[in-house]
């Protein structure tokens, strides 16, 4: 039973503090794009390459997440 509940915990874990830690870099880099937008509009594009590219850590840590529960079963 305590089992189960570490298992989850670190699923947990490993999904939260990912999304958490994309979540503060897409802000920094999110506040950098439009700032480089506004006076070099050319830059749409890359900013917009550069704020989605933390969102793959989410996606790392759902992944890691899914192997965690995995293993438990």
């Amino acid at each position: 039973m305590a089992e189960a509940g570490l298992i989850a915990i670190g699923a947990s874990l490993a999904f939260g503090l990912s999304a958490i830690a994309a979540g503060i870099a897409e802000k920094q880099i999110g506040a950098a794009a439009v700032g480089a937008m506004a006076e070099k509009e050319e830059l749409f594009g890359k900013g917009l390459i550069l704020t989605v590219i933390p969102e793959t850590i989410v996606i790392f840590g759902l992944v890691v997440a899914i192997l965690i529960i995995g293993m438990a079963g």
